[in-house]
């Protein structure tokens, strides 16, 4: 598929829509924090109602990772699913455009120890994240604790793409592009931590299969490759949104010990085994809106 074509000046009227994106994401970030709450539902709400196509997806990766569930339980996940991950889009724009100082009194940080620990040995750490609705307020959040550089996804959009690197570089230290590895692997041996979320499927070239909830899953290597490049350690971190809507809680697990092993699949698997844990403890806050079994083993057919 071609690559979108965009005009060089940012007062082109195709980019009036993005300016009125953008302004919209800084007038959000400073509703009260009920009023937050109410808008990012009726999005979460409105999205359930209208995107068939990803409750399709939604469902079926439920349907997938918990066989357990009965269908009107798996029903009622889609649901909240697209409710937790409205309401992150208000938590996204309070993370860009807002300072996290605010928020720090809703702030339950365990597991400090493990990260203070690598701090103190002069270390640069791969923290491992996973790609919750709370994804980038949650960084601004851990940005009270601890620095961090980030991995992302660069927008297509050249001013939103301007817009989300700015708001990211003062959350974190630096915005890496995701292709940019040696970039990657500077920042950590320089002794800076970098934030990671290796649980999408990036295609075959880029993955081995390994199990997620039991289903064999596309898992990038890139993570045992940092780790080996590197020596750093990698640092499982888990943040939710509590039940009170209104406070969250970060928490670092230990470092995983023996990591790399040499075997990329096992290396694979136990990065899939921390998120499985992050996920079972608030299955709604994922982005289960992802393909996450788009790349299936040879011979397999959509899952989709």
């Amino acid at each position: 598929m071609a690559k979108t074509e965009y005009p060089s000046s940012f007062a082109h009227p195709r980019y009036w829509p993005t300016w009125m994106a953008i302004g919209l994401m800084r007038l959000c970030a400073w509703l009260p924090w009920r009023a937050k709450l109410l808008l990012g539902k009726s999005l979460g709400l409105l999205a359930w109602c209208l995107a068939k196509r990803r409750r399709h997806i939604t469902d079926t990766n439920l349907r997938l990772c918990f066989p357990e569930k009965s269908e009107d339980e798996r029903r009622a996940l889609v649901r909240e699913t697209f409710i937790a991950n409205g309401i992150g889009v208000l938590e996204t724009a309070t993370g860009w455009c807002r300072d996290p100082e605010h928020l720090r009194h809703r702030v339950t940080f365990k597991g400090q120890e493990h990260m203070a620990r690598v701090q103190a040995e002069g270390k640069g750490a791969l923290i491992i994240g996973v790609h919750f609705s709370t994804l980038d307020l949650g960084g601004a959040l851990h940005s009270l604790f601890f620095p961090a550089d980030v991995v992302y996804r660069p927008h297509d959009n050249p001013l939103f793409e301007r817009f989300m690197t700015r708001a990211r570089n003062r959350i974190f230290g630096t915005a890496i592009d995701r292709h940019d590895l040696r970039g990657v692997v500077r920042r950590i041996k320089s002794g800076h931590n970098v934030w990671y979320s290796p649980d999408q499927d990036f295609g075959r070239g880029a993955s081995v299969f390994a199990p997620f909830f039991g289903v064999e899953a596309a898992s990038i290597k890139l993570t045992a490759k940092i780790a080996r490049m590197t020596g750093a350690p990698v640092m499982p971190l888990m943040f939710h949104r509590n039940p009170d809507n209104r406070t969250y809680t970060l928490e670092y697990l230990p470092p995983l010990d023996d990591f790399p092993s040499g075997d990329e699949v096992a290396d694979a698997a136990r990065v899939n085994a921390f998120i499985e844990t992050a996920i079972r403890k608030r299955p709604e806050q994922y982005l289960w809106l992802h393909r996450r079994f788009k790349t299936r083993p040879k011979g397999e057919v959509s899952l989709y």
